[in-house]
């Protein structure tokens, strides 16, 4: 891999596990300086530290001073990645109330107060890439109430702030994962099959290409793309 990222500050929220875990790995090995968050994954955490050469911080991104604190030790910042996310799904009928508001805190505050944080600390030319979904579009199958709300709200967060941030020729976009595989949805699971159903291409995507697309557009050849929702999904929208 080339050293494309050779003297870059990137920080990356929720970092430990799955995609954020690959987005570390080859913001690293692209030469990046790498900072990430964790909340509870101590270990695993320590495992892509010592792999990578990148610092680990811990911060529970549900609160918000914790959020601001962890942008605060990447420094000067030119990449931020937003990660850091949780879903619950179920009737929201029988929802657990706190358990919703704690999502609310990390998928929709934590990404607002991350990306307002960034903007402060960011070289100009900077980017800002959050993970949303393809819930944030569309609601495939009953119980996705509380988690699509907050997908779509990232929307306009990153809307938002690319206008804010424009003049400085600061990006902001959202990529838009449809099944991916991870511990907390493997290619193997359950929902795998009604999931790939809807799809062109029938598999869950890699973590690895999520990350592929995050470095596009943290990287200069992107300088245009902005306020946009990058959707990879296998073609489950189409």
């Amino acid at each position: 891999m080339t050293q494309e990222f050779a003297g870059k500050s990137v920080m990356v929220l929720g970092g430990s596990r799955g995609i954020g875990a690959a987005i570390v790995r080859r913001f690293a090995a692209a030469g990046a300086q790498v900072v990430f968050s964790y909340s509870a994954s101590a270990e695993a955490a320590a495992a892509i530290a010592a792999e990578t050469g990148a610092t680990a911080v811990k911060a529970d991104s549900a609160v918000r001073d914790e959020v601001v604190a962890a942008i605060a030790m990447g420094g000067t910042l030119d990449i931020v990645v937003i990660n850091a996310g949780v879903a619950i799904m179920g009737d929201p009928l029988g929802l657990d109330p706190d358990a919703v508001d704690r999502l609310i805190d990390i998928n929709i505050r934590a990404p607002y107060h991350a990306g307002v944080e960034a903007g402060r600390r960011m070289n100009d030319n900077g980017r800002i890439i959050i993970i949303g979904s393809i819930n944030g579009d569309r609601v495939s199958w009953p119980g996705a109430t509380a988690y699509a709300m907050s997908k779509s709200a990232v929307q306009g967060i990153a809307r938002g702030l690319a206008r804010d941030f424009g003049p400085r020729g600061i990006t902001v976009n959202v990529v838009q994962p449809g099944p991916v595989d991870t511990d907390m949805n493997p290619a193997n699971g359950p929902l795998a099959k009604m999931m790939h159903a809807g799809m062109a291409i029938k598999r869950h995507a890699t973590a690895d290409e999520v990350a592929s697309l995050v470095l596009y557009l943290a990287s200069p050849a992107a300088a245009m793309i902005t306020g946009t929702m990058q959707t990879i999904d296998g073609g489950a929208g189409i």
